[in-house]
């Protein structure tokens, strides 16, 4: 079996809402597809670089060029997906570009032997508990009614995005309308410096799962001095990129939980690499979000069935983005959304509604 073409499709999905974190607000997700296709299977993956540079210094038109330029030409014709990440090795970076073509490796491989994406990373659920994440809003009033809507839908565990001026306020007042039931953690995506250390400590009141990067990505040794001086345990998301940094945070004692975000980390190999190497140091994973289709939350799904996998995840319900998805919708049941078990990602594109928001394709012959 050897590749015979791949597809990149652009694709623009309208939020039902806009999102807005520490370092923007979206409306609407450009997105970059990767179709992987073989005589006897065609496979998907999503990229999950923004627009713009902001999360990382990735970005969507940036992820097809090097696609189309150095990583799909340096890719096996055999579509053996143990074989991709050595192949794209030389170069350099452009982790969410290598983890979309490995997914769609993946995910057209594991369709032709009919074996499922959680199967083969290991997954020993089949359901897994879900959270829900929430943008920093225009006042704490909205933010109790957001808050409130998803607590009724039944997420498990809600995740508030905070940045400086927009954190102890609305955290507090989360905490005293919801109760200490509810499983809550913020979010500040980078957002602060070590001179913050005191006033971060004032979220140690709010009894949270965790806070989630609060400080620069490319600092661990910060991150190891803020641990040491909150209660609020630390959890690393743009500072880790493979499993060599995953180790390094551990070591300094930079962190006590690890998100893991596939896209981040360079594939869902790469992410089960991470996953193993923190469940033999106790370290907590769960699995992050990037605002994705169906497409790549069905994979995201299925690797947070993963054992390791021990807090709920950002793997929400499609209607928390999109009206209208490119896959069958994951829908919410009792909290938890349930892992596909069909050959590959389980889930396919409804091709009327992948055209009607294609923006452009692109086919590339091997």
């Amino acid at each position: 079996m050897e590749i015979t073409g791949i597809e990149l499709r652009r694709i623009a999905m309208p939020l039902v809402a806009p999102f807005r974190t520490s370092f923007g607000t979206e409306t609407t997700r450009d997105v970059l597809l990767v179709r992987v296709v073989t005589p006897q299977a065609e496979g998907w993956g999503e990229c999950v670089a923004m627009a713009e540079p902001l999360y990382s210094s990735e970005y969507v038109d940036a992820a097809a060029d090097v696609l189309r330029r150095f990583l799909i030409p340096a890719l096996p014709r055999e579509p053996n997906p143990q074989a991709v990440g050595p192949a794209l090795a030389p170069f350099k970076g452009h982790r969410m570009a290598k983890a979309a073509l490995e997914a769609a490796v993946l995910d057209a491989s594991l369709r032709t032997t009919g074996e499922s994406f959680a199967r083969y990373l290991g997954a020993t659920r089949d359901r897994v508990p879900c959270g829900v994440s929430v943008g920093i809003m225009g006042s704490v009033a909205e933010l109790l009614d957001t808050v409130g809507a998803y607590v009724e839908e039944g997420y498990v565990r809600v995740k508030l995005k905070i940045g400086p001026g927009w954190d102890v306020t609305p955290v507090r007042a989360v905490r005293e309308r919801f109760g200490e039931d509810l499983l809550l953690q913020v979010d500040a995506n980078a957002a602060y410096t070590l001179a913050d250390a005191r006033h971060l400590a004032r979220l140690d009141d709010f009894d949270l799962l965790l806070i989630e990067q609060p400080l620069a990505d490319d600092d661990l040794v910060q991150h190891a001095r803020l641990a040491r001086s909150i209660r609020t345990p630390i959890c690393l998301d743009e500072s880790i990129e493979s499993a060599a940094h995953a180790a390094a945070a551990i070591s300094l004692g930079a962190c006590s939980v690890i998100n893991i975000k596939p896209g981040r980390v360079g594939g869902y190999l790469e992410a089960r690499r991470i996953h193993d190497l923190c469940r033999a140091h106790g370290v907590a994973v769960w699995c992050g979000g990037m605002l994705e289709t169906g497409i790549g939350r069905a994979a995201n799904v299925a690797l947070a069935a993963l054992p390791g996998f021990t807090l709920p995840g950002d793997t929400s319900a499609s209607r928390r983005y999109f009206h209208t998805d490119v896959t069958p919708p994951f829908e919410l049941d009792g909290g938890h959304l349930d892992v596909p078990d069909g050959p590959g990602l389980g889930v396919d594109p409804l091709p009327d509604v992948l055209d009607e928001v294609t923006t452009a394709t692109e086919w590339i012959r091997l």
